[in-house]
């Protein structure tokens, strides 16, 4: 409260205080400032009244709150709030009720107190109660400088966002009133607030109604924001009106991407692109996403423009009957290509503690990332290939190397004592590092366990992309001294035991075909562009219909500027034969047998 009230103007000052003071209780009190400003409920008790003149009194030194990372702050400033409101204006939003989850500062509500002169209630809620303090004296000092200003009826909550009942608000509101959900939600995700011991976090559920190991993996996390926001829509979206919040653009994708799960009537949704580092300091695409409560059309697509050109629709992306697509636009030439892999795309091995797991080679010996320099045996330790490595068209001299414990997920590593046994004293020498790996993966599992490990990750010939890179073009990677080169868990890649197999599988997701269907599915805001959901949905199949062999043989000759790879008509042809037998994929990852088509042919070197 003493920041808040550190805060008013020498003319709002002078004003409460001789309010206040000559009000008999605090009940007087609220009543004269409900005149004043509107706000329901100034104070909550007889205490909150005796604080607050006690800091009335002159010469009152001033401490400013604390920073309120655990609560996702990003307040928003006033010039935003102030050219958000003058933007719904424009666009005739109606706002006879204003709602605002998370108000912080009250910055929305005062701009909207000088935009919407037609406000009759505006609910607030916050958890941070030197943040309600704040906005009750900033919506006062408004007031006081404007007293011709409409007031509309304040009720400000101090209550957890998580926790209050939305819902029962939403039925003592008039169905006749068009509400506007209007604010700034956290943003920030439940892990991270996790990682903060925060008591600001929703009730543990799995609101994505994930399973296996989704639900206790990255897929398991999610935005407070995008909680936030579908609570409101759940609430809120049976009245008229509609809803403006700022929310990261991950946040934006995601509520898209769930809109035909539940029975939103929502429509006309935009994302508009605000600057983040202008505004808020923080290196993040965010936007601000506005829709109408109204009777969904069943289109469930947002289209997506500049804050400061609205009008100028630069793309729209969303649900095409049953498809999520990133560009609605370009995806409609390339459609026939989206459907199931012949293949399974894997993700790279996981471990959790590269300073112990990889490896550099350094004179005979290995270097790990701890500066050690360690002789151990060669069998289990494996060529490593990174997502920056795979900025190479072909891969054939890994960059590093990485300790492969297991064959196969969940595998003992008993015998890595009697067949290892120098492996083994390094890793036993480094147990506790292992142990304190923090992924829920590894609990219960064998001591030294990896994640991300099976007979595809044995196989010679690999074709992979990064997930975490915007490049959608693939590399192909070839084995290191006879010996399979692993991928680490930021790649996803194909496995195969045939040279000329993996040479066409690489040609074909390289062409236009392939590459101009990931751009209309791929998000590049996306903190991982690139996923085995994504990658799928690329049917090679209907890809290899559309491509010649000679434009197949001319990108490789091109592209391989080692002349590594030599592919004939005869493989061309027996890849298009076993492509057409095969349906949807199941474990295996070559379509072929053993002796099916030809190995990788090297030319001899040139004198």
């Amino acid at each position: 409260m003493k920041s808040a009230i550190a805060r008013l103007s020498t003319a709002t000052l002078g004003l409460l205080t001789e309010k206040l003071r000559t009000a008999t209780d605090w009940q007087a009190a609220n009543q004269r400032l409900r005149v004043m400003c509107g706000i329901e409920c100034f104070f909550a008790n007889e205490s909150e009244f005796a604080r607050c003149l006690t800091l009335l009194e002159p010469k009152l030194a001033v401490a400013d709150e604390m920073g309120r990372r655990e609560y996702g702050d990003f307040q928003t400033p006033l010039t935003l709030s102030d050219a958000v409101c003058s933007h719904l204006v424009r666009q005739r939003v109606p706002a006879n009720i204003l709602l605002e989850p998370t108000f912080g500062l009250g910055t929305f509500m005062v701009s909207a107190l000088t935009h919407f002169p037609a406000l009759k209630e505006i609910h607030g809620v916050e958890i941070h109660e030197p943040y309600c303090w704040r906005t009750k004296f900033a919506i006062l000092e408004l007031f006081v400088r404007t007293p011709a200003l409409k007031k509309p009826r304040i009720l400000l909550h101090h209550a957890d966002v998580f926790r209050f009942d939305f819902r029962a608000l939403a039925r003592g509101l008039s169905r006749t009133e068009p509400v506007l959900v209007l604010g700034n939600p956290p943003w920030v995700t439940n892990a991270e607030l996790g990682s903060l011991n925060s008591r600001n976090l929703p009730r543990k559920s799995n609101i994505k109604a994930l399973t296996g190991l989704d639900a206790i993996t990255g897929k398991g996390n999610f935005d407070i924001g995008e909680y936030i926001i579908l609570t409101m829509l759940d609430a809120f979206s049976e009245h008229p009106g509609g809803l403006a919040m700022l929310a990261k653009n991950s946040v934006v994708r995601n509520l898209i991407h769930d809109l035909p799960r539940g029975a939103r009537r929502i429509g006309d949704v935009r994302a508009l692109r605000i600057d983040a580092q202008k505004f808020f300091g923080a290196s993040v695409d965010a936007s601000l996403i506005t829709c109408r409560f109204q009777k969904n059309s069943g289109a469930y697509t947002c289209r997506i423009a500049a804050f400061d050109n609205p009008t100028e629709v630069e793309r729209e992306f969303g649900w095409i009957a049953d498809r999520f697509v990133s560009d609605v636009g370009k995806y409609g030439a390339n459609r026939k290509y989206d459907g199931s892999s012949p293949y399974v795309w894997r993700q790279g091995v996981k471990h959790d503690c590269s300073r112990i797991m990889e490896l550099r080679r350094t004179n005979g010996s290995y270097m790990n990332g701890l500066g050690e320099e360690l002789e151990l045996e060669p069998a289990p330790i494996f060529g490593l290939v990174k997502s920056s490595d795979l900025r190479a068209p072909v891969v054939s001299k890994p960059s590093r190397s990485v300790i492969i414990t297991q064959r196969k997920v969940g595998e003992s590593t008993a015998h890595l004592a009697l067949e290892y046994p120098k492996l083994h004293a390094y890793l036993i020498r480094n147990a506790e590092l292992l142990r304190s790996r923090k992924s829920t993966i590894y609990r219960d599992n064998p001591p030294f366990s990896i994640f991300g490990i099976g007979d595809y990750s044995f196989r010679p010939y690999k074709v992979a992309i990064s997930g975490l890179y915007k490049r959608s073009t693939f590399s192909l990677v070839l084995p290191d001294h006879g010996r399979p080169v692993m991928l680490d868990d930021t790649c996803y890649f194909l496995g195969f035991d045939h040279a000329a197999e993996a040479a066409i599988v690489w040609a074909l997701l390289n062409s236009e075909l392939a590459q101009q269907l990931l751009h209309s599915l791929v998000f590049l805001d996306a903190k991982r562009p690139y996923t085995k959901d994504v990658l799928m949905r690329i049917a090679l199949d209907q890809v290899a219909q559309d491509v010649t062999f000679p434009a197949l043989l001319r990108w490789i000759e091109e592209t391989d500027g080692s002349r590594l790879l030599k592919i004939t008509e005869h493989d061309w042809r027996s890849f298009l034969e076993a492509l057409g037998r095969r349906g949807t994929p199941d474990e295996p990852d070559s379509l072929f047998g053993p002796a099916s088509m030809q190995p990788v042919q090297r030319e001899a070197p040139r004198r």
